[in-house]
């Protein structure tokens, strides 16, 4: 069954966390990771929690760091995104991250429902 990955554009670690949290709060119109900054505030907003255990598909979440060690040869795919991971590991585009940086948290939510309906 497919599998739908969310991949943000930060890296793993508690440092990295507290970094990007201060960005977030200090400069957020900088920030590098819409996906981060339209899905969690302090923690992941509960709206998208409940919205994202009730999608049709599992989902996953990597960081930055976790991405290109499984996918080495996406290393030039704008990040965040958003892609189908087939049963056999392999990726397609299914949200990019030019439509993130434009996304709000109830049109991701829409974007995300639209395009799961041509996901088979």
């Amino acid at each position: 069954m497919p599998q739908l990955l969310f991949v943000y554009n930060a890296d793993t670690g508690l440092v990295n966390g507290l970094l990007d949290l201060a960005h977030k709060l200090v400069s957020p119109a900088t920030y590098p990771c819409s996906l981060c900054a339209i899905t969690h505030g302090t923690r992941m907003r509960p709206e998208w929690k409940e919205f994202v255990a009730s999608l049709p598909l599992e989902s996953a979440f990597l960081h930055r760091d976790e991405f290109l060690v499984q996918y080495p040869e996406r290393a030039a795919t704008a990040l965040p995104a958003v892609f189908v991971r087939n049963k056999s590991g392999g990726l397609t585009s299914f949200i990019t991250a030019a439509e993130l940086n434009q996304a709000d948290l109830p049109g991701l939510m829409q974007l995300i429902q639209q395009r799961l309906a041509t996901v088979g």
